[in-house]
């Protein structure tokens, strides 16, 4: 790992096509050295030409992964489950694993990427997405719900100085003092960036005199 680049750029035009009997197989994974997922491509040159083979991720070569299928060029015409599912360029559909599924190519030049790993297997999401998600609840003035959307990031980072920095400005705006001043405590006990935040932060407003202001 420590010879490994900081970043690696492809092209998928320029990755290896190894042609299978559906679709054409573009070896990502193996390209990139990933370890953290799986993700590979398929292409198919023409509408109609097969693309992702008929399988459900039980056979004893598949990973038991659940599979997103982007599309990134033409439009791939799935049958999942008996259902057929239309995933033009820009779409994706998420498969879980013994789910049976296949494709062919909807138009011409059609280019799928698939990402797989085992359920469960890449928990838990990162810190920033508990706050990121509650940003719509915040800027619609619903901090309750935007209260509740971040606190599920406890769970997984319990300590985690942005996300409490974030529940403390959340709790401030509904007029809960003391949780505000306890998740701005433990936000600045942890990341120190977050007192220079603090400073001037409207949503603090309400506590910024408290005696149990953190110094």
């Amino acid at each position: 790992m420590a010879d490994r680049p900081s970043h690696t750029v492809i092209s998928l035009d320029e990755l290896e096509r190894v042609p299978l009997e559906a679709g054409i197989w573009r070896p990502i994974r193996r390209e990139l050295g990933v370890t953290a997922f799986g993700i590979n491509a398929y292409t198919a040159d023409r509408a109609g030409d097969a693309l992702i083979e008929r399988h459900d991720e039980r056979s004893p070569g598949a990973g038991g992964h659940e599979e997103l299928y982007v599309t990134m060029t033409g439009r791939a015409s799935f049958v999942v489950g008996g259902e057929h599912v239309e995933v033009p360029a820009g779409s994706a559909v998420l498969v879980e694993p013994g789910t049976m599924r296949e494709a062919v190519a909807g138009d011409d030049a059609t280019t799928v990427l698939v990402i797989g790993g085992r359920p469960g297997g890449a928990m838990p999401p990162s810190p920033f997405e508990y706050w990121y998600a509650a940003i719509p609840a915040e800027e619609a003035g619903e901090y309750e719900r935007a209260y509740a959307i971040a606190a599920e990031g406890l769970e997984n980072h319990p300590e985690h100085g942005t996300l409490h920095y974030a529940l403390g400005c959340f709790a401030s705006r509904l007029g809960d003092t003391d949780k505000a001043l306890e998740h701005l405590a433990t936000a600045f006990a942890n990341d120190p960036r977050t007192r220079e935040w603090a400073d001037d932060d409207k949503d603090l407003d309400s506590i910024r005199n408290e005696p149990g202001y953190p110094g």
